[in-house]
Parts: structure tokens; C-alpha cells; sequence
């Protein structure tokens, strides 16, 4: 699933930053943005999984739950510390044209580390001082209620609910503000984004419990049909003449769109245990697995041979044919660069 959210990553970074202005205006550019909804859900719910699979692994072993909670929040410290750095990283290399406000943007990485902070309260707060079954049981329902309190209160944190009491940078991890006089959808706030690994959160302490994995054949088709019905509630939801916010944004802030994502991660989720369950995933190279196992390498690097000053192609001035075999290059170096990375780290281990 990390493979997968890089290559949906890959196509919609790299058709939105050469694609020529009478380019966009074809339906690859727009299927391109479709598909661009879909990485930083994908990222965000699998932390969220990782999160709850650690999680389980500390507490199986008799590790003490103030212990794992520290551990958890350390390690969402650490990331969001990558996430600054890679902010500070592309402003040295955008030096004398980059504003200085570009190292407190709120980016994906930015969010899955204070996501996975958060998460460590939530679980800690919740899990009570019971068994290791039963606070993960309570971990999966919390997981669930954040999730939808998230997203319910996203429209009003965009409009009606602002904290513009708070200083810009701090609002900015609220609502993705930045230095504007309203949220920006190209940020990555708590509202809605911590939804996603709160979700996978809650997914995670699910599929690693007992009474699922007694289940396993018949629980992740099952998740693929809920992730089905949640995609048609979703539609429904929005085609209806309800309406409760004063400001509905479908494509930003809607819980209805959403709905919508959450039930395309639960398909992609049952379609991958699939491909792993049935073998296909074990035949061969993999270029998903792969790129999977240095999803945090391959996003750093690729974003400065996309959009940064080392772009291989000039930016917003190519056509569908060439920005595509652009989007080849680089995922055909990215594969190589995963490669490197883990060969290097296997003979160094070894060693």
C-alpha cells in the first residue's frame, strides 16, 4: 500500500509541476488530480496502522503503558522533526527566492508526526490500565470517534470555528492558514488529515486482534464491501438536499468526500491483502513492495527533481507525452534509489 501511495504521489507531482497551462486543460490532468487525493490518505492511514501494530508489539511483551505511550510520542516527535528538517532542506536549496515562512509550512510529514503524537495520548488516555486485548479494543473505538469528530468539525475549523486568536504558524496545524488570510487547500492540517491515521489507527488494533485474525478470510473482504457501501453513502450524502454547514468544500473539507476516501483505503486495503494472500505479490520483483520499504527516501528525494531548482523537466511547459515519460524517469530512478537503499542497509547490517 506504501508502494502504491508513492506512484499516485509520483504521477501527481510530476503532471502538476510540467504539465504546459493548454496541457491541464486535457482529462489527464484532471484524472491526475483525482488520483492526487489519494497519497497523503494513504501515508496518513498507514501510519496510523504502524502505529497500532508497535502499539500491540510493546504491550504483548509487558511493556508498561506509560512506557509505550512515551516510546509512540517520542517516535511522532522524531518524524515531525524530519518533516522541519526537510522544510529547512528545500528552503537552503530555493536560498535567495524562497520567503523564510516556507520552513513552517505544514506538509504531509509535518502531520504524520504530530498525528502519531496525538495518537499516543489518545491511546494512552483510553486504554485505561486494563489487558493488552482489552486496551486495544478501546484503542480501535477511540480511533473511530476522533476520526469522525475530526472530520465533522473540519468545515467549521476552515470557516465559522477559525482560531484566528492563534499565531499563524500555530493556527497553520489547525487549518493549513499559513501566512493567508484563509486556509490553503495544498497543506496538510489536523483538520481534516489526522482523520486518515486515526482510521488507520483504529484498522490497525482491529486486524491485530484475536477475534480478526480467527476471521482473516472473511474480514478483509468484508472490509471491502464496507469500504464499498461507504463510497455509496458518501455520493448519496452529497447528492441530497441536506445541508449543515454554512460553507460546504467537497473536495477539502466535506465529511461526505471524506466518507468517500476512507471507503477507497478500506478496497485498496482488501485488494492488497489480496495480492499478498494469493502469492501474486510474492512473484518476482515487486516495484510496489520495494518502493514500500523507503516510501520517507523516495519522497524526499523525488520532490527536488519535481519541483525543486534540479527538476528534470522544465517546469509548466510540457506536453502530456513528455511529462509522462518524465513521470517514467522518475519512477524508474526512485525503484533503483529504494534498491540502493536497502542493499546498502542489508550489507551494513551484515557487517
Amino acid at each position: 500500500m506504501r508502494g502504491l501511495a508513492c506512484i499516485f504521489m509520483f504521477q501527481t507531482h510530476c503532471y502538476d509541476s510540467w504539465l504546459s497551462p493548454e496541457a491541464r486543460k486535457g482529462g489527464l490532468f484532471w484524472w491526475s488530480q483525482l488520483g492526487g487525493t489519494l497519497p497523503a490518505p494513504l501515508f496518513l492511514f498507514l501510519a496510523g496502522f504502524s502505529f497500532a501494530y508497535v502499539t500491540n508489539r510493546l504491550r504483548l511483551k509487558g511493556v508498561d503503558a506509560n512506557h509505550v505511550a512515551r516510546q509512540t510520542i517520542l517516535r511522532g516527535a522524531e518524524v515531525l522533526g524530519f518533516g522541519l528538517l526537510f522544510r529547512l532542506m528545500e528552503y537552503a536549496l530555493a536560498w535567495g527566492w524562497a520567503p523564510w515562512t516556507d520552513l513552517l509550512r505544514v506538509d504531509v510529514l509535518n502531520m504524520i508526526g504530530l498525528s502519531m503524537i496525538l495518537m499516543g495520548i489518545v491511546c494512552r488516555l483510553s486504554a485505561g490500565d486494563g489487558s493488552a486485548h482489552q486496551a486495544s479494543k478501546l484503542n480501535a473505538w477511540s480511533g473511530v470517534v476522533v476520526a469522525a469528530v475530526i472530520s465533522l468539525l473540519s468545515p467549521l475549523m476552515w470557516t465559522t470555528w477559525r482560531p484566528r486568536w492563534l499565531p499563524w504558524p500555530i493556527e497553520s496545524y489547525i487549518n493549513g492558514v499559513h501566512t493567508f488570510d484563509k486556509p490553503q487547500p495544498w497543506l496538510f492540517p489536523i483538520f481534516p488529515w489526522a482523520a486518515f491515521a486515526f482510521v488507520g489507527m483504529a484498522a490497525g488494533f482491529l486486524i491485530l486482534s484475536d477475534w480478526a485474525r480467527s476471521r482473516e478470510a472473511k474480514l478483509f473482504p468484508g472490509a471491502g464491501a464496507l469500504g464499498a457501501s461507504m463510497i455509496g453513502v458518501g455520493h448519496t450524502l452529497d447528492a441530497s438536499s441536506l445541508q449543515i454547514y454554512a460553507v460546504d468544500d467537497f473536495w477539502h473539507t466535506s465529511p461526505n468526500f471524506f466518507l468517500i476516501r476512507v471507503g477507497i483505503l478500506l478496497l485498496i486495503l482488501s485488494f492488497a491483502h489480496g495480492w499478498c494472500a494469493w502469492g501474486w505479490g510474492q512473484k518476482g520483483f515487486s516495484p510496489l513492495l520495494q518502493l514500500g520499504k523507503t516510501s520517507l527516501l523516495v519522497y524526499w528525494v523525488h520532490i527536488e527533481f519535481v519541483y525543486g531548482k534540479f527538476s528534470i523537466l522544465p517546469k509548466r511547459s510540457c506536453s502530456a507525452s513528455t511529462a509522462t515519460f518524465g513521470l517514467a524517469v522518475i519512477c524508474v530512478a526512485m525503484v533503483l534509489l529504494s534498491m540502493a537503499r536497502t542493499r546498502w542497509k542489508a550489507r551494513t547490517t551484515r557487517t
